[in-house]
Formats: C-alpha cells, structure tokens, sequence
C-alpha cells in the first residue's frame, strides 16, 4: 500500500521528523486560502503516486494570490501519467542549500533491511545508484536487534554528510528506520531532505509503501489507504473492473501474459533487451476471448505504451481462444494504436497460429524474438 506525500508526510511529523507547514487542498479557494495562512512562497503539489511530478507540471512555486490561484487550476484535474489529480498538498517553500537522500527498505539478496544515505538528493535515486553506487553508503541492520546508534552515524559518515547537521541526519535517519520497523513498511523514503542555511534539515518530500498483508495491523493506516482512494488511476480502476493482476511500471514495452512466473519472465527479457517494461499484467489461467480483448484494452489505454508483446502458454488457457481475443480486440481499429507481437506455445497454440491476423500482428515463434521485436517496436517510435 502506497500512502500519498501528505500522508507520509503526516507519520514521519507524528514521529518527530520536521516537516514544511502544508495542508491539502480539493478546490482552487481552498489552495488559495491555505497558501495565504501558510504564508508565501509555498509550492503546490500534485498528490498522485507517481514519480517525476515537477517535470510533469504537478508542482509548482508560487509566490502571491493570482500566482497561487494560476497554479490550482492548472494542477487540479490535470491528467498526470494517467492519474487525474483531485488535491494539492499546499507547502511552505524551504529555502535550502544542500538536498540529501535517506531511506529504508529490504535488501532481498541479504535478507536484511538496509539504510541508506546519500549527498546527491532530489534526483531519482534509481539512477544515482545505476550511475554511481558508491554515492550512496549503505547499512544493513539485523531486524531481530534493530538500528543501533552507531550504525546510523557510519551510514551518514560514509555518505560525506557535512559534520554540521550528521547529527540530525543520523536522528532522521534513526526515526525513519524505527517507523519502517513498527508500521510494517515496505519503503521509507525523504527524497530530498533539504539542508537550509542555518543547518536544518527538513523532509521536502516524504515516501511510504506498507505490506498490505499486515494492514490488519496497522488500523491508522488502513484508514489512509481508504482516504487516499481519491487519485486511483484509471488505468487501476480498469484492472479492477477486468479483475487483472496489474501494475504499472515506468517503460514503454506493455507485457501481457498469463501466469505471474511468465510475466516476470517477460519483463525480465525486456530489461535484458534493453527495452523498459510499461507494466505486469497477468490474465490468469483459462483466459477466454473477451478477457484477452480487456488486457489490450487496459494495455493499449496506457499513453507510456509504444509496444505490446504477448506471451502465452497454453495449459488452462488455449491458444485458439487467446488468438480469438487477440483478433477481436483489433479489428475494431481502423489502425492499429501499437504495434503487438504475439508468441504462444502449448494446448492448441498451432491452431492459435492459424487464426492470428497478421495483418494485425507480428508473430514470432519463441519468447526471446517476441521481445527483441517488441523492444524494436518501441525503441522506433522513440525515434
């Protein structure tokens, strides 16, 4: 379960984080008031989940009434990465000198939560560590004994923060690990925590997955999860009504297939490919005609998708059916919006074969030319 920056941001200050003044907002009236008793400037904010909100246009720094005002009305409603935004967080703007990265999550090959600091904050941390690993200092932590003092400090040492505010790095780093740990986190991430110039640090953005599994755990939270229910995407929303298992992922490669095994497969042999994966959808076992035409549905509502490859094995599931569904789907067309690549093996997967409409669809007969082809397809329309 993933909590919206202002909900995040509300448990990291119930713990003793320091946070900017804020308050959510749902009409422009309410963003100008709030803007007013928070005093300018103030930076109004997208509440949505996805990443890159700035460069998107869900955040902006206003600086009076009219400017504030302009802001709401451009945010609110907009269509970000396929989410419509029903509320702004309305924030203090931080005057800062300094942006620094902290976080908490679970080191699967260690089997151990690690904590992380680093000097290079408000950038995407996923391509500081591709980029340059060695920016960020890591510390494992034995979950049977918790976070020890010293441990904090070593990280934040490692990672070169100024002795100045270690400190208060290392207490934040601390609290955010103590949060992880007590309301069953998945994620804990402030991204950037700013460093003003009387050397204070303050969390301009707050980050905070939970396991859904433990919800039952964690009523505070469970309440969040039914409040923030206002920014679901449309494309969530089709995955309920369709009853998929679906997520939405950065790339532009849509993946279709039936089993999670086989999907995560697939996405694999993108990434190994060079290509990005749009998203996990999983059709499930037994997939009839209809249901095969709802996945390209949800995958071809997807504005980041340049491709769709499908990948099909056929035990419950026949590939005559799936061929049926694939067909289906695209002849209500008059032109194909992505180009799709089909590959499917097992029950009747030869019939399958027959009945795919090439003029539709590229069918490659194993996995690996699937993707490359699919990858291709993207990698063209990037172009």
């Amino acid at each position: 379960m993933r909590l919206h920056e202002y909900q995040a941001k509300q448990v990291f200050s119930d713990a003793g984080i320091p946070t900017p003044a804020s308050e959510l907002a749902g009409t422009v009236d309410e963003a100008v008031a709030a803007a007013e008793e928070i005093g300018y400037p103030v930076a109004v904010k997208a509440q949505v989940h996805v990443g890159g909100r700035g460069k998107a246009g869900g955040i902006k720094l206003v600086d009076d009434a009219e400017e504030a005002e302009e802001a709401a009305e451009a945010i609110l409603g907009m269509d970000l990465k396929g989410y419509t935004v029903d509320r702004v967080l309305v924030e203090e703007a931080v005057d800062f000198v300094n942006e620094l990265y902290v976080g908490v999550t679970m080191d699967r090959g260690e089997g151990k939560p690690v904590a992380m600091v680093s000097t290079r904050g408000g950038v995407n941390i996923e391509e500081v560590a591709e980029e340059d690993p060695d920016a960020i200092a890591r510390e494992h932590i034995d979950p049977a004994f918790g976070m020890h003092p010293y441990q904090a400090r070593k990280a934040v040492y490692d990672a070169g923060v100024d002795r100045e505010i270690a400190r208060d790095v290392a207490s934040i780093l601390t609290t955010l690990y103590q949060l992880w740990d007590d309301r069953d986190g998945a994620d804990a991430e402030i991204n950037p925590l700013m460093v003003t110039s009387d050397d204070e640090v303050i969390a301009a953005d707050a980050v905070f997955n939970v396991d859904e599994d433990a919800l039952f755990r964690q009523p505070e939270l469970q309440e969040m999860e039914e409040e923030g229910e206002f920014a679901e995407s449309e494309l969530d929303r089709k995955a309920d009504e369709y009853g998929f298992d679906y997520v939405r992922l950065s790339g532009n490669v849509g993946i279709i297939g039936n089993g999670a095994g086989l999907v995560m497969t697939t996405l694999d042999l993108v990434d190994y490919y060079g290509g990005e994966p749009a998203n996990f959808l999983d059709v499930g076992g037994g997939a009839k005609a209809d249901r095969i035409a709802n996945a390209l549905d949800m995958v071809f509502s997807d504005e980041n998708v340049d491709s769709v490859v499908f990948n099909i094995f056929g035990g419950i599931t026949r590939g005559d059916e799936v061929a049926k569904g694939i067909n289906q789907a695209l002849e209500q067309f008059d032109e194909i919006p992505k180009p799709v690549v089909v590959r499917l093996a097992g029950t009747n997967a030869a019939e399958g074969m027959e009945i795919l409409n090439e003029d539709l669809v590229t069918v490659e007969q194993t996995l690996e030319s699937a993707v490359q082809r699919a990858v291709d397809y993207a990698e063209e329309v990037e172009a």
